[in-house]
């Protein structure tokens, strides 16, 4: 029980520590965070541990039954990269627009943010790079959630 209730609270917790951290100047974060990430190669395996986690995360992966798991594949490395100062541009519809009429729960976003942090973690990423992309991404959830 206390884990749940832990669960609960953690994310929620890290989105709001991590719109804090991400208002440092973008001058500091910029480029800092992409090769904290480990650029390229190392945002295509975050997001590769992502999927993983999230096909394995019986909380959501029947959101992602019919997605197109290459293209969000695609989009995420783009977006990651994008986020974090690297040299990629975005080339996907907007959070709104991709995320309208699916209404997402927050307990939703929340597993997803979780599995991220999971990525995270297996992938040897500082926390201070976590935290920085966390906070680029938490904005998002206004977008996301209950569309």
């Amino acid at each position: 029980m206390t884990t749940m209730i832990w669960r609960r609270l953690t994310a929620p917790l890290l989105l709001a520590i991590c719109t804090l951290t991400a208002h440092a100047s973008d001058d500091e974060t910029s480029s800092w965070t992409y090769n904290a990430l480990g650029e390229k190669a190392g945002i295509a395996a975050i997001v590769e541990d992502l999927l993983v986690n999230i096909a394995n995360d019986e909380r959501i992966v029947v959101r992602f039954a019919d997605a197109d798991i290459s293209r969000l594949q695609r989009m995420l490395n783009e977006q990651f990269c994008m986020l974090s100062g690297g040299p990629c541009v975005y080339t996907g519809d907007s959070m709104r627009e991709s995320h309208r009429g699916k209404n997402y729960t927050q307990a939703e976003f929340n597993s997803l943010v979780e599995n991220l942090i999971h990525a995270f973690e297996a992938n040897d990423v500082p926390l201070a790079a976590q935290n920085r992309l966390l906070g680029k991404l938490a904005p998002m959830n206004a977008d996301i959630v209950a569309q």
